[in-house]
């Protein structure tokens, strides 16, 4: 499973000209499902989301965690995390999650957000062509793979 985590002063998603969710403060998610992943990998990337520590402190220091600052998140699908461009010019989307099986694992980890603490947890619409607009602050983005926080 691998997320891009984005630090935002505020985020939305639009399907079909119409506003799905918006956040102020807090994380935007990019995730993608591989074929290979499981509820473990969702346990494992949500917790380390959650407890981030990249919110500025009173003293200008990313020290706070999205708990500590009651910021929201906003989590996007995203197969495209899983293109392979190691061979010619168009990238391959083998290693992505079939659609069922990434959608219950999409569902499970924003719930396991929510179990980790964060109250506004909003979502996009899995598989729908999205149009995410956002204010990235810092900027701050971080990429994660959760076989690479296993090891």
């Amino acid at each position: 499973m691998k997320a891009v985590l984005q630090r935002v002063a505020h985020a939305q998603v639009v399907v079909e000209g119409e506003l799905i969710s918006k956040i102020e403060n807090g994380f935007l998610i990019l995730l993608g499902v591989e074929q290979t992943d499981t509820k473990a990998d969702a346990d494992i990337l949500s917790k380390k989301i959650s407890g981030m520590r990249v919110f500025e402190d009173e003293n200008g220091k990313m020290n706070l965690s999205l708990s500590d600052t009651n910021g929201s998140v906003l989590v996007i699908s995203q197969f495209t995390l899983l293109a392979d461009c190691r061979k010619g010019r168009r990238p391959s989307f083998i290693n992505a999650g079939a659609p069922d099986m990434a959608n219950d694992l999409y569902e499970y980890f924003c719930e396991r957000i929510k179990n980790n603490g964060i109250n506004d947890v909003k979502k996009g619409v899995f598989g729908a062509d999205m149009k995410v607009s956002l204010l990235n602050d810092g900027p701050v983005t971080i990429l994660l793979d959760s076989k690479e926080l296993i090891k």
